[in-house]
């Protein structure tokens, strides 16, 4: 009998990767190389290295960016000072923030005028957490953690409200919710889950697949913090050994010693070839049984920024994110 593999679905892009990787892509057909992006476009080194050799430039900051070039935002979100500073450079602007995250800052945005202190529950410098703090300077507290809950200081504990970075593991923000409730009885909720629907799909799916494998391999970058996630997630789900890899040339024979059920997902900023390649390597050392584990199916698109969509219309131009 042949060796499996147990392979999650979803897994992979998420719909507002696919928004934002298109939108670079388009915006380099459309206005040529160079195209400049802030920050990485996604956390994932295949795709910027891929979107690099198209044209595209990735810098930290956009002082970096030539005086009147075009700029793409990622897909992690920006702060307003962000927006007036590509202003100050009469910077062309396209904001390829996934609306999920806009979703975050829009609520940030309302506790902030409401006057209601914000406890932000994510990773100290994660792109993201910066562009949601960014929207409410001075009324935001990071929360990293549970460790140091208890010397959180508020002005008022009736006037304090939760969010929280949208790639976090979904079972150890609950806890953190709860430690927060204890600790403010009164905390506001935001209106709505912020966890990224992908992210909990992709955690739901390694959940099912965790306890009956005895390896689990997760396609990703060190700097993605959903994948992270997920290596993190199938090892309290129950499989003995799991590691993050970019790509499969980094999978390593050792690892396979008396396995016989492997485990397979991947981030959400992951193209798909990365993890065929990953098949395509476990096949050649037996596992050639290969079982798709269906959490749930994802059908959800995002229009392209809008700023893009109107310059691609005039020029004629496709403006969907469908992929072809």
């Amino acid at each position: 009998m042949s060796k499996r593999v147990l392979l999650a679905a979803p897994r992979g892009y998420c719909a507002g990767v696919d928004r934002a990787v298109i939108s670079v892509e388009r915006a380099l057909d459309l206005y040529g190389a160079p195209v400049y992006v802030r920050k990485q476009i996604v956390h994932n080194k295949h795709v910027v290295a891929t979107l690099e050799s198209r044209g595209a430039i990735f810098v930290e900051e956009t002082n970096e960016v030539p005086e009147g070039a075009t700029v793409v935002f990622s897909a992690h979100g920006v702060s307003p000072q962000v927006h007036i500073d590509a202003a100050s450079r009469n910077l062309k602007t396209i904001d390829a923030t996934c609306p999920l995250v806009t979703k975050v800052h829009h609520e940030a945005r309302r506790f902030a005028s409401e006057d209601i202190e914000i406890l932000l529950i994510g990773h100290e410098g994660h792109e993201e957490v910066e562009g949601t703090a960014g929207e409410a300077v001075g009324k935001v507290q990071l929360v990293d953690g549970l460790d140091h809950i208890k010397d959180i200081v508020v002005k008022d504990e009736n006037r304090v409200a939760w969010l929280t970075q949208t790639t976090l593991s979904v079972d150890e923000t609950l806890a953190t919710v709860a430690a927060l409730r204890e600790r403010f009885p009164h905390i506001i909720d935001p209106p709505s889950d912020d966890i990224c629907y992908a992210t909990q799909n992709r955690q739901v799916a390694i959940k099912e697949i965790a306890p009956r494998a005895d390896l689990v391999l997760v396609v990703g970058s060190q700097n993605s913090s959903n994948s992270v996630r997920l290596v993190e997630v199938a090892k309290e789900y129950g499989t003995p050994e799991a590691y993050l890899i970019d790509f499969a040339a980094e999978a390593k024979v050792e690892w396979l010693e008396g396995v016989e059920t492997i485990g397979v997902t991947s981030g959400a900023s992951v193209p798909e070839i990365l993890v065929r390649d990953l098949l395509e390597w476990l096949a050649g050392h037996g596992f050639t049984d290969v079982e798709t584990v269906t959490a749930t199916e994802e059908s959800l698109l995002f229009a392209l920024p809008p700023e893009l969509r109107k310059d691609l219309k005039s020029a004629g131009m496709p403006t969907s994110t469908h992929l072809a």
